[in-house]
């Protein structure tokens, strides 16, 4: 256990290339090319930290200077998804997450209920989040393993029904991949709906609009690095910066449209040696014909222009609704910069529409802050109990979105801690169901391949 929190401690900068070295070590794939990949994707996310954090330090002053100016002062905090994380791997239940998570996965698929093996084993923090703050909320340990079982298999669950609809999108460098993070799967229901209700309006189910066909269409208006100048100089000249802070930002946003795609080209890069050498080492001790996904970060396509260009126009949005939705105390801003996480598993529903994309993304957010806003007394408890540092001092409450934004985060916990032994019932059925569901789904395509 003492092995497992210093290596969590390291980040996922130092951590994942380990685990990806060691993995594929254990896979046969040789020392230099395991120490590559692991290279690789520790390169990634040093990459991704980069960018992210320049977009987080160029978005971040315009944001809080629109605050400023149209007092958009709500009462809960958004202290961002790194106090979420050390919330979740700050606990008791958070110190075992990994090797539940993993023996929880092992008898899924060992009972055919999922074929994603899940390595993403920084994103298992989301597991621990959930368990956490239910643990700390019934001052119970086993709630909180409860709560972190069901979550783990709904997740699985997800990865492997959105896995062909992801590999068909996304292209064959994904072949074989899945992606079990739970903020990720939990707006795929989003998704569906958005685009069966786009669907039945005359008019609108008609506009056809992806990143090609955007770019076919307007040209260099359409291109992503273009609509990231457009959207930073927007964003600048509603926070009323000077001539030269909007086109510094508008360049800036320009810079992350261009390079983050060219840093997930560089996770596949590492990636994929592991993945063909897990699938073929898989496929050759199982029986049947069966085949196994191996489960990823989703860092690997956020990259995608729509995905780049819906989160960049999300931010302007959701800032005006967090203002005016009824109910709602929370604002997003450190949150802000990971916005893109939300379509990696919606992009596949929506083909790429932006339109559908853009409003899938818009009704997660009104959700979401809603999510937070209810979430955010357990989660300011939690912190507090954790590391109260995290707290800016005469701070009344706090959240972020990822993964207090969640619907899947809000429905566990509201089940578990709020409704209790009843709600666990009902959360213990639907996830049976949904396991049994995907059993029968993965035994009819054995059967048909």
């Amino acid at each position: 256990m003492v092995v497992i929190n210093y290596v969590m401690s390291l980040g996922a900068s130092v951590m994942m290339p380990i685990i990806f070295t060691i993995f594929g070590i254990i896979l046969g794939l040789g020392v230099a090319k395991s120490l590559r990949a692991g290279i690789s994707v520790g390169i990634g996310f040093v990459g991704l930290s980069v960018i992210t954090k320049l977009l987080a330090d160029n978005l971040g002053p315009a944001v809080s200077k629109m605050v400023e100016l149209y007092g958009l002062n709500l009462k809960t905090l958004d202290i961002g998804w790194p106090a979420a994380a050390a919330v979740a791997y700050g606990t008791e239940v958070g110190a075992i997450v990994i090797p539940l998570g993993l023996l929880v996965n092992i008898i899924m698929l060992f009972t055919r209920t999922t074929n994603t093996v899940n390595i993403d084993l920084w994103n298992y923090w989301h597991f621990a989040f959930i368990g956490s703050i239910v643990s700390i909320a019934t001052d119970s340990f086993l709630w909180g393993l409860f709560a972190v079982v069901v979550t783990v298999a709904i997740t699985l669950i997800g990865a492997d029904r959105s896995q062909k609809k992801m590999e068909s999108f996304y292209g064959k460098d994904l072949e074989g991949i899945s992606i079990p993070q739970a903020f990720c799967v939990g707006f795929i229901p989003f998704a569906i709906v958005t685009d069966w209700i786009i669907e039945k309006i005359p008019g609108l189910n008609k506009v056809d609009l992806d990143a090609k066909k955007m770019q076919d269409k307007f040209g260099i208006f359409g291109e992503p690095l273009f609509l990231g100048v457009i959207v930073g100089i927007l964003l600048g000249l509603i926070a009323q910066y000077s001539i030269a802070q909007m086109l510094t930002l508008g360049i800036t946003m320009a810079a992350v449209m261009v390079l983050i795609p060219k840093i997930t080209g560089q996770f596949i890069e590492g990636l994929n040696p592991i993945s063909q050498r897990s699938q073929e080492l898989i496929g050759s001790k199982l029986k049947g014909g069966r085949k196994l996904n191996i489960g990823m970060t989703p860092a690997l396509v956020i990259g995608h222009p729509v995905t780049l260009v819906c989160s960049l126009l999300l931010v302007p949005i959701i800032l005006f609704l967090s203002v005016i939705i009824p109910g709602n105390k929370f604002l997003p801003l450190a949150s802000l910069s990971g916005l893109i996480y939300i379509f990696p598993l919606v992009l596949p529903y929506t083909k790429g529409n932006v339109l559908r994309s853009l409003i899938t993304g818009i009704l997660t957010l009104v959700t979401g802050v809603l999510f937070a806003t209810s979430l955010s007394t357990i989660f300011t408890k939690a912190v507090r109990l954790v590391d109260g540092s995290l707290i800016p001092k005469g701070t009344e409450s706090v959240a972020s979105i990822d993964f207090a934004a969640s619907p899947f985060s809000w429905i566990t916990y509201q089940l578990t801690a709020n409704i209790g032994v009843v709600g666990a019932i009902i959360l213990g059925v639907l996830t049976i169901a949904f396991a049994l569901f995907n059993r029968k789904k993965i035994t009819t395509d054995l059967t048909n391949s």
